[in-house]
C-alpha cells in the first residue's frame, strides 16, 4: 500500500473543507486543484505548514494553516490535520516545552508556571513569559516542520522504491 493511499484515508472530504465555516470565506482558491493533490512536495509542505502552525500559541491556528497552504499552493487537508497536532490533551505540554526552550535561547530565568486558560493568567503571567514562549515556540514550530517535511519525503521515496522493486520483480518472474 502506498503512501499516499494511507495518506487518502485520513483525508477529510473536499466538500466537508469547502464548507467549513471559517474556511469557505477562502471562496474560488478552494477550487484550486494543486491543493488538493498528494504529491511528494504537496504532502510534505502540507505536513510541514500543519506542525508550524501547531507550534504557534494563537487562536485559529486551521484558519492561518489554511491559508498558507492556499497561498504556497500545497496540500489543503493535510495542513488541516496536523495542525491537531496540539489539542486540548498536547498543548500544555507542548506549550511549556516550548516556554522552556525559549527562556534557555533567550537567556532567561525558568519560572514556575502552572499554565491555564483564563483571562486572569493572561493578564497576570502571559505578559511575564510571552518572549520566551513565543521564541521556544518559533524553534519548535521550524524544527517539526522540517521534520515532518523530511520524512514525508523520505518515506514516500522509499514505499516509491518498493513499488520499482516491486514492479522489476514481477517483470522478471513473468519471464
Amino acid at each position: 500500500m502506498s503512501l499516499k493511499s494511507h495518506l487518502q484515508r485520513y483525508i477529510p472530504e473536499r466538500k466537508h473543507i469547502q464548507e467549513h465555516k471559517h474556511l469557505r470565506h477562502f471562496g474560488d482558491w478552494l477550487h484550486d486543484p494543486n491543493i488538493w493533490h498528494l504529491t511528494r512536495r504537496s504532502s510534505a509542505g502540507g505536513v510541514a505548514i500543519g506542525l508550524f502552525w501547531a507550534m504557534m500559541p494563537i487562536p485559529l491556528q486551521t484558519v492561518f494553516a489554511a491559508a498558507t497552504a492556499i497561498i504556497l499552493r500545497l496540500n489543503l487537508p493535510l495542513s488541516i490535520i496536523f495542525v491537531w497536532a496540539t489539542n486540548p490533551i498536547t498543548a500544555a505540554p507542548v506549550y511549556y516545552l516550548a516556554y522552556k526552550l525559549g527562556s534557555i535561547l533567550l537567556d532567561e530565568p525558568i519560572q514556575n508556571v502552572a499554565f491555564e486558560f483564563s483571562i486572569h493568567w493572561m493578564t497576570d503571567t502571559l505578559v511575564h513569559i510571552w518572549q520566551p514562549l513565543m521564541a521556544g515556540c518559533l524553534l519548535l514550530g521550524v524544527f517539526s516542520a522540517a521534520i515532518g517535511n523530511v520524512t514525508i519525503r523520505v518515506l514516500w521515496r522509499i514505499l516509491l522504491l518498493r513499488k520499482w522493486e516491486q514492479r522489476r520483480q514481477d517483470r522478471f518472474n513473468q519471464n
